[in-house]
């Protein structure tokens, strides 16, 4: 999102986020996850993705916040949120791609559960144009409804394309509003928030972005449920959030390139064949080459089961379609002659090295040891916790040692099915 210093703003939303949802743990919990921007680029609000690191971002103009009540800025933040959590920004996209019609159907789903809370320019099932509409829809039926919808259909071939309207099937890069405070939504027919930026997205980025979010809902779901409360949160949309988290398996080649690519580090090198741009011809310019050096730690104690170990190196078989990582076998030592780089496109069979005890500590002190980018755990999880590790470290077991883990960790705990 472009920011635009023209005008300025003292109203900072992050020093009102608390006050805000004090007495709404969920969406408190999941705004921890989430960048704050203020712009002037666009006349309300909006969420979308970074097309650079493929984190979430909720960008507002603050003149727009700062003249609103405190009970239509939370509304305003829930009804963001709402376009994450039920996956408008990172999927869920018609077939003719995005549109005005597709972004008035997912804010008519949302804001079926903030009636009273939204400023009186949004869109609302049973109100104005939308009036026919009933409440608690999906956006897809809601999309498929507007179609029919006399009302709605004439109210926009009544209106001038508004600024940042994308056409049909098209993301739009979007234009800068005026900025004024006012909310416009740039199409007249009660869309009062940005959503120009969900189709600049790549479909990678988008991919990283979701997983994240999956992680994030997970957590603030959790919290929720361990005596916070969920807010004004409706049963119907908490069943619709644990179904999502239960019915939607983390994919391994999404949780692979989401691993790498949060991992990654530059590789800058001197060469003579890029020009440098502040001395060209003078000095060698820089290249930079992005990659991630991931470790596989592969836990070979007594009690991981030859089945296990099996189901193990399936998965790995079905990884290396996609990068090249370093293969530590361990139980409660790492066999460092059989520490092996797996080269991208190979197999390799099952091969029990070890069975002695298991102990965490001694993969994890290989990895510091050797600068490693990200370090991935493949175990039963049936050993105390081990020392910090200094890249990002990932666990990945069977549904039974997830479920009843030795030790108590905040990192990712992914099952696998073995």
């Amino acid at each position: 999102m472009t920011e635009n210093n023209e005008k300025t703003s003292d109203f900072d939303l992050n020093k009102h986020i608390f006050s805000l949802l004090q007495d709404e743990p969920f969406f408190a919990a999941l705004s921890r996850t989430i960048d704050k921007m203020a712009t002037f680029a666009v006349p309300t609000a909006g969420v979308g993705i970074n097309k650079n690191t493929g984190y979430f971002e909720l960008y507002y103009n603050p003149a727009f916040f700062e003249a609103l009540p405190a009970d239509q800025r939370k509304g305003v933040l829930k009804h963001e949120f709402y376009h994450l959590v039920f996956e408008h920004v990172t999927g869920r996209l018609p077939a003719s791609g995005l549109n005005q019609q597709w972004n008035v159907a997912t804010d008519l789903a949302i804001n079926s559960h903030l009636a009273g809370q939204l400023p009186k320019e949004c869109c609302m099932p049973g109100e104005g144009i939308f009036s026919e509409q009933p409440a608690y829809k999906t956006a897809e039926w809601y999309f498929d409804s507007l179609d029919r919808d006399e009302k709605y259909q004439e109210a926009t071939e009544s209106m001038p394309r508004g600024e940042g309207q994308p056409e049909e099937g098209e993301g739009g890069e979007g234009q800068e509003g005026e900025g004024d405070g006012q909310p416009q939504g740039g199409s007249g027919t009660g869309q009062f928030d940005n959503h120009d930026s969900w189709g600049e997205v790549d479909t990678q980025t988008k991919d990283i972005a979701k997983e994240r979010l999956k992680e994030a809902v997970k957590k603030a779901a959790k919290e929720c449920d361990e005596g916070r409360g969920w807010g004004t949160v409706s049963q119907g949309v908490k069943q619709e959030i644990r179904e999502r988290l239960v019915t939607q398996p983390l994919d391994w080649k999404k949780v692979l390139r989401y691993f790498v690519k949060t991992s990654v580090r530059a590789d800058k090198k001197s060469t003579i064949k890029k020009i440098n741009r502040r001395y060209p011809y003078i000095h060698p310019g820089r290249k930079t080459n992005r990659r991630a050096k991931i470790a596989i730690s592969i836990d070979q104690s007594g009690s991981v089961s030859d089945k296990m170990l099996e189901g193990f190196f399936a998965e790995l078989n079905e990884l290396a379609k996609l990068a090249e990582f370093t293969v530590v076998p361990f139980d409660h030592q790492v066999f460092e002659e059989k520490v092996f780089v797996w080269k991208k496109g190979q197999t390799n069979k099952k091969e029990r090295v070890l069975c002695g005890g298991t102990c965490f500590n001694a993969p994890t002190k290989y990895v510091n040891e050797h600068k490693f980018d990200g370090h991935i755990i493949l175990t039963d999880m049936y050993a105390p916790k081990p020392i910090a590790s200094k890249c990002q470290r990932m666990w990945m077991t069977d549904r039974d040692g997830a479920s009843h883990p030795y030790f108590k960790t905040n990192e990712k705990i992914i099952v696998i099915n073995t």
